[in-house]
């Protein structure tokens, strides 16, 4: 038996080397040091850290001191789990790391059959776990019995307190003896965790081994700058890049959820969705299909990935930005488990990156920023991956030599060859233009670098107190493009025009007409985009030229009369105290509001 293993009781020192443990990891060894022995602990330990086998080596303490604990007739121990799949994960391990006892493991969730699991709990088990809902039914229906219960482990906290469970932990807490060791582990120590812990526990002793884990060494963080209306496009060409054998999605709601799945599916991938609308049967047949290679993407919001564990998911996107350090650490660290690498993604909006780069701070997580990945890099990438398909070796029959020698006499080689090149291109989704990937025009002096451009005109002008720090970020909004793709904006009397790269000048139109009347300011709505025949002139009625990726209006400016400028700080043109004429005699309402950001920022500094 391993020298590292002397300190543990015997049964589960045998069990740890029996599944190849060589060492413990950080979680695990702190909970079994000498000032823990006995106590309560608050425990904060991000996923993958071995934190169900660190509990199970927490309580054996008490579960040990039971005489007989294979023929154990009363609960002596109960861990409770926010979810199905993390409930039935936990049971699987506490069942090997006990098997040495034959101590017996009810594990009760809902999805499942009841009526055996009340069967199985009046046969006795020494140790019970479940999810909060089925567990508090089978109290209330007199079937579990928690008087004699030595120790209770409450593992992701924080996420059963998300998920509004503290009414069902408090009333299986307060259903077991007062003199019971709490063991309550969780990611992130938010207030409602520190007011259980106050509620529940008795001189807790605090455990974080979140520091000495940060950042998960075998994960390769990437942040990618994109516009937003490129976010999905973004997520599938990073999946075509990476081609991982399984990989996740996060989404912020089931909304995003539903609708990216549907776009997956669209485009050719084998796709599966995980969200609160979801029954649990739904999840079982996507976890299914996940495990056994039928699907290799799921689309998840936080709380319905808890608990996941897939073997072989190298790959995880945060399409939507993780609200907090502690979630991007949660969410990412479904891979790079068991010394397997992995890699996280996340895509962060321009106007967001600021953001993004406090949290990989805080978090200590050395990300690399880059672009994202363009067809012609993807498809060199498939160039690659074709040929070791078809040259991976693999059991031929002679039936499909029969075939093979029927085809090499009536077909030239080098055609069988591409259709099978064909054939095998045929099952990869075809990847994505992206708009933020387009060349963007160089900064020279007025006007240089926008040679091959497009002139749009809005019907708004200096008469509706047009300026640009609130002109850019209605254009950058209802256009879905990035300031740095904006040539010149030549504010007139009674319009607005803006100038756009030819590359982009069809979608740019596309997308203002599809958001069209969509904005929530009755000003905004009212604003209007058309392509102009020719450019105006650069002064015109007090006019003036300003050019968006500069630091500010350039040489030739006209301010405008100073009384049609008061500043109100926040990017939106100045309001008035009665009503005002709406865009080009439009309806009367306010103007925009600030953009991404707060209004114009200059080039480099995207907030």
């Amino acid at each position: 038996m391993s020298s590292n293993f002397e300190h543990l009781p015997q049964p589960l020192a045998a069990a740890l080397a029996g599944q190849g443990y060589e060492k413990l990891t950080a979680v695990q060894e702190a909970v079994c040091e000498r000032e823990a022995e006995g106590r309560d602990l608050l425990v904060s330990a991000q996923t993958g850290s071995g934190k169900t086998v660190a509990f199970g080596l927490a309580m054996a303490e008490q579960l040990l001191a039971v005489e007989d604990l294979a023929y154990a007739r009363t609960t002596q121990a109960l861990v409770i789990a926010p979810t199905r799949e993390l409930a039935m994960q936990v049971s699987r391990e506490l069942s090997w790391l006990y098997a040495p006892t034959n101590a017996r493991i009810v594990t009760c969730v809902g999805g499942m059959d009841p009526v055996a699991e009340r069967k199985k709990l009046e046969k006795g088990a020494a140790i019970v776990v479940g999810t909060p809902g089925r567990l508090r039914d089978h109290l209330e229906r007199g079937k579990l019995d928690l008087s004699e219960l030595r120790a209770v482990v409450l593992d992701e906290a924080d996420e059963m307190l998300d998920m509004g469970f503290r009414e069902d932990l408090e009333e299986l807490l307060d259903a077991t003896p007062a003199e019971r060791r709490t063991l309550l582990f969780s990611a992130t120590m938010p207030r409602g965790i520190e007011q259980l812990a106050r509620q529940y526990q008795n001189d807790a002793l605090r455990i974080s081994t979140v520091g000495e884990s940060r950042g998960h060494g075998d994960i390769a963080y990437q942040a990618v700058t994109v516009t937003p209306s490129d976010l999905e496009n973004a997520a599938i060409n990073i999946l075509r890049f990476h081609e991982a054998e399984t990989a996740i999605l996060f989404c912020a709601t089931r909304d995003k959820v539903k609708h990216l799945h549907a776009k997956l599916i669209e485009r050719g991938f084998s796709a599966v969705a995980l969200s609160g609308e979801h029954s649990q049967n739904e999840r079982n047949n996507a976890l299914q299909a996940l495990r056994d290679k039928r699907a290799r993407v799921c689309v998840a919001t936080d709380v319905a990935a808890r608990g996941i564990d897939l073997p072989t998911l190298t790959l995880v996107i945060h399409v939507e930005i993780p609200r907090d350090a502690e979630t991007l650490q949660h969410r990412s660290g479904r891979t790079g488990r068991a010394g397997k690498k992995g890699t996280a993604v996340l895509l962060v909006p321009h106007a967001r990156r600021r953001r993004v780069e406090y949290m990989l701070r805080d978090a200590r997580i050395p990300a690399e920023w880059t672009d994202v990945p363009g067809p012609e890099e993807i498809r060199a990438k498939d160039r690659a991956r074709i040929v070791e398909a078809l040259t991976a070796p693999r059991e031929i029959t002679e039936d499909d030599r029969e075939i093979a020698r029927t085809l090499m006499e009536t077909v030239p080689a080098e055609d069988l060859a591409a259709a099978l090149v064909a054939a095998q291109r045929e099952t990869m989704p075809q990847p994505e233009e992206l708009l933020g990937r387009v060349e963007k025009p160089g900064r020279g002096k007025r006007g240089e670098g926008f040679e091959d451009s497009v002139w749009f005109r809005m019907n708004i002008g200096r008469k509706d107190q047009a300026e640009p720090r609130w002109v850019l970020p209605v254009v950058c909004r209802r256009g879905h493009v990035s300031s740095d793709v904006i040539g010149q904006i030549r504010i007139l009397v009674h319009e607005t025009f803006i100038e756009i790269p030819n590359a982009l000048a069809e979608r740019f139109e596309q997308t203002v007409n599809k958001t069209a009347g969509s904005a929530d300011d009755d000003f905004e709505k009212a604003i209007r985009f058309e392509r102009s025949d020719a450019p105006p002139p650069a002064r015109h009625g007090g006019g003036g030229n300003f050019r968006s990726g500069g630091n500010g209006p350039r040489e030739g400016f006209d301010r405008g009369p100073r009384k049609a400028r008061p500043f109100n700080g926040g990017g939106k043109p100045p309001r008035r105290d009665g009503p005002r004429r709406g865009p080009a005699g439009g309806a009367s309402g306010h103007g925009p509001s600030a953009g991404p950001g707060g209004g114009y920022k200059s080039k480099g500094r995207r907030g």
